[in-house]
C-alpha cells in the first residue's frame, strides 16, 4: 500500500499577507496556496514545517489524515475565549497510572495569546478501512471547522468530547475524576458528530455520558444577558466594532465581540451551565448497571468486552 498524507491549513480571522504566503511556498512547491488557506497532499516525503509552529504563526485550523491510521485536528483560538481552569478539567494528567502507547488524545497548548487545540487520533493497527480504503483527508475541514465558532460561543461539548476520546484512547483512570459533563449530548451538532466519527470515539461511552447529561436550554428569545452586557458597552467599544465592520472586517469584529461578552459572562455569572463532575467509576455504573467497576475495568477495557 503507498503512503498517503493530507495537510490543510486555515486562516479564519486575517487573511494571509503576501509576504506569509511567499513563506510558505518556499516550503512547497506543489501546494495549492491561497490568502486563507494551505492544502497539499504527500505519496512520499513529508510536510516541511511543524504544523504546531504553523497554527501559531499562520493558521487558525488545521487537519490532518494518514492511512496508516492517523488524523489530527488543531484549533487555534484568542487566550481570552476559553478559561483556563475550564481547559485543565478536561485534560489533566491521570492521577493512576494510566497511560496509552499512542498519541495523546486531546491536548492544549498555550502560545502568547492563542490556546491551540488538538484532537488526535492514531492506530496503526490497520483495524480501520476508512484510512486505507480511501483518500481520508479532503472534506474534513468544512465539516469540522464550525467547532471553532460553538468553542468561543461558550458551548463546552467539543472539550468534553476530546476527554472521551482521551477514556477510549486509555489516557484516564478508574479513580480519574470526570469533567462536568455539559448540556446538550444527546444533540450533538453536525459538526460535533463528525468530530465522533473524525475520532473514532466508542458510541456506547458517548451514549452512557449521554444519559446524564441536561438538555439544551430552550431559547426562544434574545437571551436577556446580551441586553445586560450592551448596556456596559462604551461608546469606545462600540466605534471600534462599527470600524471594523465599515472596513469589511467582519470576523474579526464578531470575534472581539465574542470575546468580550463571554468573558464578562464569565464574571458576572461565574456558576451559569456549570454541573458537578462524577467519578468515572461512577459513570460506568449509571450505564452499565454493574456494582463492580472492576468488571468494567479489567485487562480489556478499552474493547469493552463485557458488552
Amino acid at each position: 500500500m503507498s503512503e498517503y498524507q493530507y495537510y490543510e491549513f486555515m486562516a479564519v480571522d486575517q487573511p494571509l499577507t503576501s509576504q506569509q504566503q511567499a513563506e510558505l511556498r518556499s516550503r512547497s512547491s506543489r501546494a495549492t496556496i491561497t490568502a486563507t488557506s494551505f492544502i497539499n497532499e504527500y505519496h512520499w516525503g513529508d510536510l516541511k514545517g511543524d504544523p504546531l509552529n504553523w497554527m501559531q504563526r499562520y493558521f487558525d485550523a488545521h487537519v490532518y489524515s494518514a492511512n496508516w491510521g492517523s488524523c489530527c485536528l488543531m484549533l487555534r483560538l484568542p487566550i481570552s475565549s476559553l478559561d483556563a481552569e475550564t481547559l485543565k478539567q478536561f485534560t489533566a494528567l491521570s492521577q493512576t497510572d494510566a497511560q496509552s502507547f499512542y498519541v495523546e488524545a486531546f491536548v492544549v497548548t498555550q502560545a502568547s495569546d492563542h490556546w491551540i487545540l488538538q484532537w488526535n487520533f492514531n492506530d496503526d493497527s490497520g483495524r480501520y478501512e476508512r484510512f486505507w480504503s480511501q483518500e481520508d483527508g479532503p472534506g474534513w475541514m468544512a465539516s469540522l471547522l464550525p467547532i471553532r465558532d460553538e468553542l468561543m460561543r461558550g458551548d463546552t461539548r467539543p472539550l468534553y468530547l476530546g476527554w472521551l476520546a482521551r477514556v477510549c484512547n486509555g489516557e484516564i483512570g478508574q479513580n480519574d475524576l470526570e469533567p462536568p459533563i455539559p448540556p446538550g449530548l444527546q444533540s450533538l451538532t453536525p459538526a460535533q458528530t463528525a468530530l465522533t466519527t473524525f475520532l473514532l470515539i466508542d458510541p456506547d461511552w458517548l451514549a452512557a455520558a449521554a444519559t446524564v447529561s441536561q438538555a439544551l436550554p430552550v431559547r426562544n428569545n434574545i437571551d436577556p444577558d446580551i441586553d445586560n452586557w450592551i448596556a456596559t458597552q462604551s461608546l469606545d467599544d462600540m466605534r471600534a466594532t462599527m470600524r471594523l465592520l465599515l472596513e469589511k472586517r467582519g470576523q474579526e469584529a464578531k470575534r472581539k465581540l465574542q470575546q468580550r461578552f463571554l468573558s464578562w459572562q464569565r464574571e458576572h455569572l461565574p456558576n451559569s451551565q456549570k454541573l458537578s463532575g462524577k467519578t468515572l467509576d461512577a459513570f460506568c455504573k449509571c450505564y452499565f448497571h454493574h456494582g463492580d467497576s472492576n468488571h468494567i475495568f479489567g485487562s480489556a477495557w478499552q474493547d469493552f468486552e463485557i458488552l
